[in-house]
C-alpha cells in the first residue's frame, strides 16, 4: 500500500484478479483506463493450429527471451452432461471458444488461452486414448511428497498483460456476461461445464513485491522489486526452455497438440530471505559455481539467454558440488534431464497468492508427461543425496521452501480437437 493506505495500481489488479466476477471486473475498469485491445480476426483461418503456440504472441525483453504474460487464471471444470459428450455440447464449447478468439487479438497485451483435458475425462469413453498420447493418473513423484490429485475434466488457462482482459474473458466464458471486449459471444460454457477450481496468479517485475503481504513471506518485505517472481530470481531463460515444435505431440489423431501438467505449490520463505545469504540463495538457484564467481547480478537478468549452466560444467558435476560445496543447484540439477543438449519441457507458471499465501502455480507443456517426470525425477535430486551430505531436501536446490499441494496432468489436443474431443479422433 502507499502512505494513504491505498493499493497500488498493482496491488489492486491482482487482487481483482485473484477476487474474479462481475464487481472485480467493474472496479478494475473504473480504477483504470480500459485498455484499447484490439478484436480479433472475423476469419479463424490464420489462428494457429496449436492451441499451445504462444511464442509468436509474445513480448520479450532485451535479450530476446520470451516474457509471459502479467496476469493468469486457470478454470478446472467438469462436464456437465452424463456420459459422453453430445455432438450439441461440442458445438456449443466450440463457439464460445472461437468467440473468445473473436473478440480478443490473440496476443500478450490482447488474450492467450488453452483448453486442456484430464485423464479423469477420457475415462468415460470406450476406447483408450492412442499410444502417441502419454497422460498418466497424477501422483507423487518425489518420496517427500502427498498432492491431492487433481481430476477435474478439464483446465482452461487464461492470460493477458492486463486483468481486465483476463477478468472479462472468464466472465464471457462462463455465462456471466454476453458479450467480451465489445463482441457478442455467440455461446458460453454454462450449460456444458460445471465450475470447479479457480486459480490466479501473476508474474512479472514488481508484481511480487507489491503482493508480498501474505502468508510464507517474511513480513521485512523481502523480494525485491525488480523480481518477476516470488523467490527473486528470474527463470525462463530460452535455452533453458524447450521450443514450442520440442513439446508438441508428432503423431497419431492428436498430433499438434501438447500434454500440461498443474502443480499447486505453497511456497515457504522465511528461511529463504532471513537466514539464506544472497549467495546461498544464488547457489541454491542456480548453481554454487554462480554464487562463487558472482555471475547473477540482480535477478538474474544479466545472464542473457542462459543460466550459465552448461558453461560452467554445473549439471556434470552435481554431485561433486553437493558434496564439496554442501549445496547444490536447482537449475543445476534440473538441467541434467535433457536430450542431445535440449530441455524437454517448456514453463508456463506464474506465481499466486490464492488462500492468502505464497504460491507458485507450476505450468508446463511437453510432449509426453513422461518429459515432465523426467525432468522432476532431476530436480528433486535423490540420486545426489544418496551419493553426498546433502538432505532429502535440505541444501538440496529449493526443495525446502516449496510444497507440493495438488498435481493435475492434461492432454492439450489441437485446436480442431479443443471441445470435448473424443478419446480415438476419426
Amino acid at each position: 500500500m502507499d502512505d494513504t493506505g491505498r493499493l497500488s495500481r498493482r496491488q489492486f489488479a491482482k487482487a481483482a484478479v485473484a477476487i474474479g466476477g462481475a464487481s472485480a471486473l467493474s472496479a478494475c475498469l473504473s480504477r483504470s483506463d480500459s485498455p484499447d485491445v484490439p478484436a480479433g480476426p472475423e476469419d479463424l483461418s490464420s489462428v494457429p493450429a496449436r492451441q499451445h503456440a504462444w511464442s509468436d504472441a509474445l513480448a520479450t525483453d532485451d535479450h530476446g527471451n520470451d516474457r509471459p504474460p502479467r496476469h493468469h487464471v486457470l478454470l478446472l471444470l467438469d462436464y456437465a452432461g452424463d456420459g459422453q459428450p453430445t455432438d450439441a455440447d461440442r458445438e456449443t464449447a466450440a463457439s464460445a471458444f472461437e468467440s473468445l478468439e473473436r473478440a480478443y487479438a490473440r496476443r500478450h497485451d490482447g488474450l492467450l488461452f488453452t483448453v486442456g483435458y484430464s485423464p479423469s475425462y477420457f475415462e468415460r469413453f470406450d476406447a483408450d486414448l492412442p499410444e502417441s498420447v502419454d497422460l498418466p493418473e497424477p501422483g507423487p513423484l518425489a518420496p517427500f511428497e502427498d498432492p491431492e490429485p487433481d481430476t477435474r475434466d478439464a483446465a482452461v488457462h487464461l492470460a493477458s498483460d492486463h486483468p481486465s482482459v483476463v477478468l472479462a474473458a472468464e466472465e464471457a466464458l462462463v455465462g456471466e456476461a454476453s458479450s467480451a471486449n465489445g463482441v457478442e459471444m455467440a455461446a458460453d460454457l454454462s450449460g456444458v461445464f460445471d465450475r470447479g477450481d479457480r486459480r490466479t496468479g501473476f508474474v512479472g517485475d514488481g508484481l511480487p513485491a507489491d503482493n508480498q503481504d501474505v502468508r510464507g513471506v517474511p513480513d521485512s518485505e523481502p523480494v525485491p522489486e525488480d523480481s518477476p517472481l516470488y523467490m527473486g530470481f528470474k527463470s525462463g531463460f530460452e535455452k533453458s526452455q524447450a521450443s514450442e515444435d520440442r513439446v508438441t505431440i508428432e503423431s497419431g489423431p492428436f498430433a499438434g497438440g501438447t500434454t500440461m501438467h498443474a502443480s499447486r505449490i505453497r511456497l515457504q520463505l522465511q528461511q529463504w530471505y532471513e537466514q539464506d545469504s544472497r549467495d546461498q540463495r544464488v547457489g541454491k538457484m542456480f548453481c554454487p559455481v554462480h554464487a562463487e564467481e558472482g555471475l547473477v547480478e540482480g535477478p538474474g537478468d544479466n545472464l542473457g539467454t542462459s543460466a550459465g549452466m552448461d558453461e560452467r560444467g554445473c549439471p556434470a558435476h552435481a554431485t561433486d558440488h553437493a558434496r564439496e560445496k554442501g549445496m547444490v543447484g536447482h537449475s543445476q540439477k534440473s538441467a541434467r534431464a535433457r536430450e542431445d543438449g535440449d530441455p524437454i519441457i517448456l514453463r508456463r507458471d506464474f506465481d499466486s497468492t490464492d488462500d492468502d499465501e505464497a504460491g507458485l502455480h507450476f505450468v508446463s507443456l511437453h510432449r509426453s508427461i513422461a518429459d515432465f517426470v523426467d525432468t522432476r525425477e532431476a530436480m528433486n535430486g535423490t540420486d545426489i543425496a544418496d551419493e553426498s551430505a546433502v538432505g532429502q531436501k535440505n541444501n538440496n536446490g529449493i526443495l525446502q521452501y516449496m510444497e507440493v499441494l495438488r498435481r493435475g496432468n492434461y492432454l492439450v489436443p489441437p485446436r480442431q480437437l479443443r471441445a470435448l474431443p473424443p478419446a480415438r479422433p476419426a
